[in-house]
């Protein structure tokens, strides 16, 4: 049993790793954000829910790779991705109405509204300048996808239905986790430190998700090679 364990199934030397660190370091440009940008509650929760894109599309690619030389797979594929899709979006939709309607100061009828919508999201990222955000979590996802997903080949014991409910579990955790802390916020006037505080613990939810998540894939993928053996 080794030391200083943070959790079932890694190590507190984990977060040395070269994927954890890259991860960290995509999610620090918010505190930058609300030191030089001006960037308050809504922006920033406004940013981690593009997050869920980012997300969606790299499971869409875990999903795709999952045994590619069984064509039998392929057909099954042909069900499973636009399906998980469907869910995904329905739930990112209504997600992205909590972010509104709590934190963007949108009535639930406005949120109905796509042009209204589509308004403040282009307002709202021009303002403040949340492409650098997006873009620096999207680097910090994919470098994760190629590192740990091809590199270390968990794609070749990956399976599709654990896949199809992976992003949920993940981001269901991590969001509440903002939310609430968001709300909590919005009551004291979005204090600096109190943003600085959100993100941080934002940063460590993330990083012990990401561990727990790929800790497991790479005991699936070992547990593999010694069968082979």
């Amino acid at each position: 049993m080794p030391r200083h364990r943070l959790g079932l199934d890694f190590k507190q030397s984990d977060l040395k790793k070269p994927t954890v660190i890259i991860l960290i370091l995509s999610n620090l440009l918010p505190i930058y954000g609300v030191l030089f940008l001006g960037w308050e509650v809504f922006p920033i929760m406004l940013l981690f829910w593009t997050e869920n894109v980012i997300i969606g599309v790299f499971n869409i690619l875990k999903m795709l790779m999952v045994s590619p030389a069984d064509p039998i797979m392929w057909l099954i594929k042909l069900f499973q991705v636009p399906w998980f899709v469907l869910m995904f979006a329905i739930f990112s939709v209504v997600h992205g109405i909590l972010i509104y309607t709590l934190f963007g100061g949108v009535t639930i009828e406005e949120t109905a509204d796509l042009e209204i919508n589509s308004t403040i999201l282009r307002q709202t990222i021009g303002s403040y300048n949340l492409w650098w955000g997006f873009v620096s979590l999207f680097l910090g996802h994919g470098a994760s996808f190629v590192m740990n997903y091809i590199r270390k080949g968990e794609y070749k014991e990956a399976e599709l239905k654990p896949l199809m409910w992976q992003p949920f579990k993940r981001v269901i955790v991590l969001h509440l986790t903002i939310i609430v802390g968001g709300i909590l916020l919005l009551t004291q006037g979005s204090p600096t430190g109190g943003l600085i505080i959100l993100i941080v613990l934002k940063i460590a939810v993330d990083a012990l998700s990401h561990l727990k998540m790929h800790a497991r894939n790479r005991e699936a993928v070992s547990k593999a090679a010694f069968t082979a053996s």
